[in-house]
């Protein structure tokens, strides 16, 4: 394709470095869409004719076919997937596909095609979340009233509801959500049209090709059209996010499976056994997408390392911006899909959970709260009281509402009988009503709000 300033070709050292069809070949659909609003819009342009254009678009619809039904060959002589596409349709039509290339560069030509398939990406995993976000919500449902510990330092705190737990990584979802739409959003601009790097003198129409393609419009500068990797970048920012939110619902998967909390049994079939240990299951599944978190993050920082020193206009290093955002995708896909069938399928242990909140004297604040509000002393001294009221059931391994009154009173003779309905862990919950706190009718809420929100209602 470009022999005529060479005398010699390629090395293979050269010819192995320069192919990027082993990866980019995944871009096929996008690059049969983008050349075909191309060859129509010169068409439509009288920049090739009438018939030339149908007779391209025939043999682009015949390649695509073939792809669609063997997959797309990997010859590292036409490097990429762009000069796979054009020597095939060569083939099938002979020297009139070499118009299709006319008012168009590889350059316009990859930041079109690799545009359409992250924002593809994007509306992927806005779809996988929501799917999360379904079973989340289902869940919440189920178990709005379901007391549990809620923890911070990982140590006991205040009783919590599951559901309000679960609604916690609904809110993160949705903010995964927004993330992705708004990417989306910001790279709807088509760069197809820009050429090389500087436009070109054809009386080409980018605003026919953008709406062919479905783009908001074209993009405004040339120069930045085909060095803009934003948007691949802006996916990778909202998948890395999306992925740190799923390692921690995974993370908390697979403490609550451990034995000493034993809160969950997750799915037989996102989990595994031992090649030793008959009595083993294993939360793997929820391992790996914690592990795989970690990928997707990496791929973020290669890319942002690749792009960080590139002059304008086209470097062959963002050859190089593929493969991290290919590998993300699938990541994410993946990931998403198991905390899915995991929040279905998981069984909660409701009982063990509820007196894990009983045993950690996750009620300590309501003691201190009713001293505050019934005794009229400040918080500060009743903490103090409250301290000295849960040490003593610590030391007796008892709850703080199974403690005597007298006991209490000789801790602080200005607790009284009524102190024992803030001591349960429900007075407790119930007690949050707060907007946004974990009181069952403020869950509830929630949850009719986020089922609204999803069209499940």
């Amino acid at each position: 394709m470009w022999g005529g300033r060479f005398e010699g070709g390629p090395s293979a050292i050269m010819r192995e470095i320069n192919a990027s069809i082993p990866f980019d070949k995944a871009l096929w659909r996008q690059d049969i869409a983008a050349s075909k609003a191309h060859v129509a819009m010169l068409g439509a342009q009288g920049i090739v004719s009438a018939g030339d254009a149908a007779t391209i678009a025939g043999g682009l619809d015949q390649v695509a076919a073939e792809y669609e039904a063997n997959g797309v060959p990997e010859n590292w002589d036409l490097e990429d997937i762009h000069m796979t596409t054009e020597s095939r349709l060569a083939e099938l039509i002979g020297a009139v596909a070499g118009r299709l290339h006319t008012a168009r560069s590889r350059n316009d030509q990859v930041a079109t095609d690799f545009r359409l398939w992250v924002r593809d990406a994007c509306d992927s995993a806005i779809a996988g979340l929501k799917a999360l976000q379904v079973a989340l919500v289902n869940r919440a449902g189920e178990h709005a009233g379901s007391i549990m510990p809620g923890f911070t330092h990982l140590q006991t705190a205040q009783p919590v509801t599951l559901g309000h737990h679960l609604m916690a990584y609904y809110e993160m979802t949705a903010r995964d959500v927004s993330r992705f739409a708004d990417a989306r959003v910001r790279m709807n601009r088509s760069p197809l049209g820009a050429a090389a790097l500087a436009g070109t003198g054809f009386p080409i129409d980018r605003a026919m090709t953008a709406a062919a393609l479905a783009f908001d419009g074209p993009t405004a500068n040339s120069l930045d059209s085909v060095s803009d990797r934003d948007f691949a970048l802006d996916y990778l920012m909202a998948a890395s996010q999306c992925a740190l939110h799923l390692s921690r619902l995974a993370e908390e998967f697979i403490i609550w499976a451990s034995q000493p909390f034993g809160f969950v049994s997750l799915p037989d079939s996102l989990s595994t056994g031992s090649s030793i240990m008959p009595q083993k299951k294993n939360p793997d599944a929820a391992e790996l997408v914690r592990g795989h978190s970690g990928r997707i993050i990496g791929s973020l920082t290669s890319l942002m390392i690749t792009m960080k020193g590139l002059p304008l206009a086209y470097s062959k290093d963002m050859q190089d911006d593929k493969p991290p955002v290919f590998e993300a995708a699938s990541l994410l896909t993946l990931c998403l899909a198991a905390m899915t069938g995991m929040v279905e399928g998981a069984t909660f242990r409701t009982t063990r959970m509820r007196a894990a909140a009983e045993l950690g004297y996750a009620t300590a604040t309501d003691l201190a709260d009713w001293l505050v509000r019934q005794a009229n002393i400040p918080f500060r001294e009743a903490h103090h009281i409250t301290g000295a009221a849960v040490k003593l059931a610590e030391s007796r391994g008892i709850a703080l509402d199974q403690l005597p009154l007298g006991d209490l009173q000789a801790i602080d003779p200005r607790l009284t009988q009524d102190v024992y309905a803030a001591l349960s862990v429900e007075a407790s919950v119930a007690a949050r009503s707060s907007h946004g706190g974990t009181a069952p009718i403020e869950v509830g809420k929630r949850v009719a709000e986020a089922r609204t929100a999803l069209g499940l209602e």
